[in-house]
C-alpha cells in the first residue's frame, strides 16, 4: 500500500442543514460537494475537505468528534472576537504555548473545534 495524501475527514452530524449553515455562515467556509439529496456534504477549509453524514445514515448512533479540527487563522483573537460576535461559545480563553496561539469551541453538535495560529518557527 502506498498512501499519497488525505481525502476527507469524515465528521459525524445530527442534520445537514444545521451543519452547512454553520460551517458556511458562521465560520465562512466554503460548501463543496453534496451526496445526493441528503446523504452528506463535504465543507472545504483550503486544505481539507471535512466530509459530513448524518451518523445514522452510516448505521451508527451520534457521538460528537471530540478530537478537534484546528484551523488556521491570521490572528486568533480577532477571530475569536468575530466567531463570538456570531453566537460562538468558545470552551477555552486564547491559549499561548510560547510558538502559536489557539482556542476552542464545539459546532452546534458537539465536534470539537479550534482556532489555530503559528507565530513562532524555531
Amino acid at each position: 500500500m502506498n498512501v499519497t495524501g488525505t481525502d476527507f475527514v469524515l465528521i459525524p452530524c445530527r442534520t445537514l442543514e444545521t451543519t452547512e449553515r454553520f460551517y458556511t455562515d458562521v465560520l465562512g467556509l466554503e460548501a463543496g460537494a453534496r451526496y445526493g439529496t441528503d446523504f452528506g456534504l463535504e465543507i472545504e477549509t483550503g486544505d481539507l475537505t471535512l466530509a459530513f453524514i448524518p451518523a445514522e445514515k452510516l448505521g451508527r448512533e451520534f457521538v460528537a468528534s471530540s478530537a478537534a479540527i484546528v484551523l488556521r487563522v491570521d490572528d486568533v483573537a480577532t477571530a475569536k472576537a468575530e466567531l463570538e460576535s456570531r453566537g460562538v461559545q468558545f470552551q477555552t480563553d486564547v491559549i499561548d504555548s510560547g510558538t502559536c496561539h489557539q482556542a476552542y469551541f464545539a459546532d452546534p453538535d458537539g465536534n470539537a473545534l479550534g482556532i489555530h495560529h503559528i507565530y513562532k518557527t524555531s
